[in-house]
């Protein structure tokens, strides 16, 4: 019995020392901390910074503000210039604008009277055909009157009355008769023609050509109008380009002038590398922020653990002073001396660190888990095989 006591023992303490040399060299890191991207708020603009006051670590949401760039220096010598030109482009717009009414005034005043001048030329020209009409008549008259009197005398020629000196004179009143008939008739023919024409708008006379004065100015100013209405939508188009041109460059120089700085991301103000009221120039860095959606858990471990694990092999996590195991995977395997990975990350390696195997592990619980989320410097330690007590601490938990 006593010997079956003595074995039993021994076969407890050969189990106990089994689980305990199992629990402490099955694939276990030799150190991890929960990690982060950082990334880095420049200035996007020259001038001063005004900052938004909030301590080191605290949390933000992506949007969030974080201060603002004043810039009362800006340079807008070229919107000053624009503007300039805008303002002579649009006086010489407005000069032609006025230009162009004023002649217009005086092709409506000038039409006018042009209108006024055939009225009235209209009107003398059927006046001058009524005279000459009546003249023609009366020519007619005393043509057929002179006609009988040089018959008479030319009968009372024949029976001796009458004298050759009387029919002669007869026979000149006769021929003056018709003479003046005859330019009479041809007064008419040419007062129709000029009724004729000046019906159809064109006026017949000594002094002008076929238009009036009036009319003659009308034509000149109408070109000169129009001319001025081609160099005024010029003006107007070059009036445009420049409100264009302007709005573009106050687009710039407000840029250039101020500008508001808003969180890319959410998670922590890492560290402030410039404060309020200093004078920053443009791509200066200002704040370092941590993307807590970028969390990863950063470990090193033995060369033996190293070359037994891969990229996607699944692993555990569990923080100090917690008894939680946090499921994750692997997702980079660095190897030793790894110091250039950790330049964009929150928590730089300690030399012993890097004298190990570096490997990273994508715990999604921790961004996930709203109070595991950025617990950015915890520490713990990461498994990569099972342990014996494993359906003890499921139990457990």
């Amino acid at each position: 019995m006593r010997s079956i006591k003595l074995v039993a023992g021994l076969v407890v303490l050969l189990l106990a020392l089994f689980v305990i040399v199992r629990e402490q060299t099955a694939g276990v890191s030799a150190d991890a901390f929960i990690n982060a991207r950082v990334t880095t708020t420049r200035a996007p603009i020259a001038g001063t910074f005004e900052l938004v006051s909030r301590p080191l670590g605290a949390r933000i949401s992506e949007g969030d503000s974080l201060g603002s760039i004043v810039d009362p220096l800006v340079d807008n010598v070229r919107l000053a210039d624009l503007q300039q030109q805008r303002m002579a482009t649009k006086a010489e717009l407005d000069r032609l604008t006025k230009t162009v009414t004023d002649l217009q005034a005086s092709i409506d005043a000038l039409g006018k009277r042009a209108q006024n001048y055939r009225s009235e030329r209209l009107k003398q020209l059927r006046a001058l055909i009524d005279g000459a009409e009546a003249s023609a008549k009366a020519a007619e008259a005393r043509l057929r009157f002179a006609r009988l009197s040089f018959d008479r005398s030319n009968r009372l020629s024949d029976q001796g009355v009458r004298t050759a000196e009387a029919l002669e004179q007869s026979r000149s009143l006769a021929e003056v008769a018709e003479l003046d008939l005859s330019n009479a008739q041809e007064t008419v023919r040419i007062a129709q023609i000029n009724l004729s024409a000046a019906e159809r708008g064109i006026f017949l006379g000594d002094g002008y050509n076929d238009a009036p004065y009036s009319e003659q100015r009308v034509s000149e100013l109408e070109v000169e109008r129009a001319q001025l209405e081609a160099t005024a939508a010029a003006q107007a188009t070059i009036l445009e380009a420049l409100d264009a041109r302007i709005r573009a460059e106050q687009v710039r120089v407000n840029r250039l002038s101020s500008a508001s700085l808003d969180a890319n991301v959410s998670g922590l103000i890492w560290d402030y590398l410039a404060v309020s009221g200093e004078a920053v120039q443009r791509g200066q860095d200002l704040i370092s922020l941590v993307d807590c959606q970028s969390t990863i858990v950063t470990l090193s471990v033995t060369e033996r653990v190293y070359n037994g694990i891969a990229l996607g092999s699944a692993a555990q996590f569990r923080m100090n002073g917690s008894d939680r195991l946090l499921p994750g995977v692997v997702t980079r395997v660095a190897g030793s001396g790894a110091s250039t990975v950790y330049e964009n990350l929150a928590i730089a390696p300690s030399e012993k660190h890097l004298e190990r195997f570096d490997v990273t592990l994508d715990v999604p619980a921790l961004k996930a888990d709203s109070e595991l989320r950025c617990l950015i410097g915890r520490t713990g330690r990461v498994f990569f095989a099972d342990r014996p007590l494993d359906w003890l601490r499921q139990l457990w938990n």
